[in-house]
């Protein structure tokens, strides 16, 4: 927690990268080996993985190994020192995962629309790839209840986003599907025609079939949210 709090060069946004699945770029041939010297970001993330905290891939990059990290850093940034950005990314979730529960596409398309907005967005919003780097963050909050699987197959093709809830939450799973400069409707359409459903068969509980779409011409984003 101490040295998260540092916040050296915005870590505390890098941990919330790092929570949301995305894997970070490290440089660690700067870093002093000793628990008191630390000049920048990199040197946090770097005693990190040395104590088991962060994995270290040989492509340079680096990501949360497992679940119990990953709520071990939430709990960090929720407490004592978390910035206010953090907060308000987090609050802004919560409500968007309250809004999806609740049908209301409009609510969820301009709730994306204001992450997007901010700081937590890639630079080049330009593929569905960008798209489903925003739906991650947007619901980040979910992560609390719900296990996420990104592309899950299924019988005809494969899942984009798919949250199932922890065994000790009695909530409906989600299937997110993204289109790019296609429309929603066209998104929730093909999860039926491919019958990715199917895939959670077993799991006998209510689902609710997000699909999100952008239009690069308009700028905009659309969403439409059914149940069954």
């Amino acid at each position: 927690m101490t040295y998260i709090n540092m916040d050296f060069e915005g870590l505390q946004e890098t941990i919330a990268r790092l929570i949301s699945d995305e894997e970070i770029e490290v440089r660690t041939d700067r870093f002093e080996n000793d628990f008191e010297t630390f000049k920048s970001r990199d040197d946090v993330l770097t005693l990190l993985m040395h104590l088991g905290y962060l994995t270290w891939n040989e492509e340079g990059t680096a990501h949360v190994p497992n679940e119990e990290v990953r709520e071990e850093f939430e709990q960090i940034l929720e407490g004592t020192g978390a910035s206010r950005k953090w907060m308000e990314l987090l609050g802004r979730s919560k409500k968007l995962l309250e809004d999806t529960m609740a049908g209301d596409g409009q609510a969820v398309a301009k709730a994306i629309e204001e992450i997007r907005d901010s700081q937590y967005a890639p630079t080049y919003y330009n593929d569905e790839q960008a798209l489903r780097y925003v739906i991650k963050f947007a619901y980040i909050a979910a992560l609390d209840q719900y296990l996420k699987v990104e592309e899950l197959p299924s019988e005809k093709g494969i899942a984009d986003v798919v949250y199932l809830p922890k065994r000790r939450y009695t909530l409906p799973a989600l299937v997110v599907e993204l289109k790019w400069n296609k429309s929603s409707e066209g998104a929730i359409r093909q999860v039926k025609e491919r019958n990715y459903p199917a895939v959670l068969k077993d799991y006998g509980g209510e689902i609710v079939l997000v699909g999100i779409g952008y239009d690069a011409k308009k700028k905009a984003h659309s969403c439409v949210i059914e149940r069954i």
